[in-house]
């Protein structure tokens, strides 16, 4: 054995001692979790938001209006295909929901009531709907109706 190489069996010349570089520990934040979650979130709102929507089933007739945006919750009517009159999801009579709806204007004065009527009842219905909102003192009425699915 010649020479004055110290090193492993292949003789492969390194030196151990005081001279070797250490590891510094990595300074980055690893934000492909946060990414990740993120995203999934946005997928299980994205799916969950159309369920959010009240849950009496009424089929609404077409309009090209715009959609009008509001701030607070709103309050919804909805007369379904057989005449029955719902506040929110739960069920009511014209007279019950005059009461109902007097208790709302002294609590929110300035509260806008949406009424959704199916295409299908009398429009003589949602006019019974409309006089008991007015009997009840609320002036901020609006229709609900959808948009038509534009061909591509």
């Amino acid at each position: 054995m010649a020479g004055g190489m110290i090193g492993g069996p292949s003789g492969g010349g390194y030196r151990r001692g005081g001279s070797g570089r250490r590891h510094q520990p990595l300074a980055e934040i690893n934000v492909t979790p946060f990414v990740d979650v993120m995203l999934v979130l946005l997928i299980v709102f994205m799916v969950t938001a159309p369920l959010l929507t009240v849950g009496v089933p009424v089929e609404l007739p077409e309009t090209k209006a715009a959609q009008l945006v509001d701030r607070d919750e709103p309050l919804i009517i909805s007369v379904d295909a057989q005449g029955r009159v719902f506040l929110q999801e739960t069920e009511r009579t014209v007279d019950t929901l005059i009461v109902t709806l007097q208790e709302i204007k002294k609590e929110r004065p300035e509260v806008t009531v949406y009424i959704r009527g199916d295409k299908g009842i009398p429009y003589g219905e949602v006019m019974v709907v409309m006089g008991a909102l007015v009997e009840a003192g609320i002036t901020k009425l609006s229709l609900v109706a959808k948009s038509p699915e534009r061909a591509q």
